[in-house]
């Protein structure tokens, strides 16, 4: 799939942490945080690598856009995000394109 960039969540196993980033590689980007390659990040400490929801557009200036709006937003407002799409809160990572 040809995109600008994408906006995605992840939660550790026990889903008390979520962490939204923005990348232009979505599929590099899971691998690096499942792998823990940046071992002193946010995602790495919290074992953030469940893969909950993500949303791409075709420009990364978007993505980032939203990035912002979400960070900005209750922890509420993003679990109801997820619930939408995904109920059962289920990795997504290996669905993407």
């Amino acid at each position: 799939m040809e995109y600008g960039g994408c906006v995605y969540m992840l939660t550790n196993f026990q889903h008390t942490v979520l962490y939204i980033g923005v990348t232009s590689n979505l599929r590099q980007r899971i691998y690096q945080h499942q792998t823990k390659e940046f071992k002193n990040s946010f995602a790495a400490r919290y074992n953030c690598e469940i893969l909950v929801w993500y949303e791409f557009f075709s420009r990364i200036e978007d993505a980032i856009s939203r990035e912002k709006q979400l960070k900005a937003g209750s922890r509420k407002n993003k679990e109801n995000l997820i619930h939408t799409s995904n109920p059962g809160w289920n990795d997504l990572s290996h669905a993407i394109d």
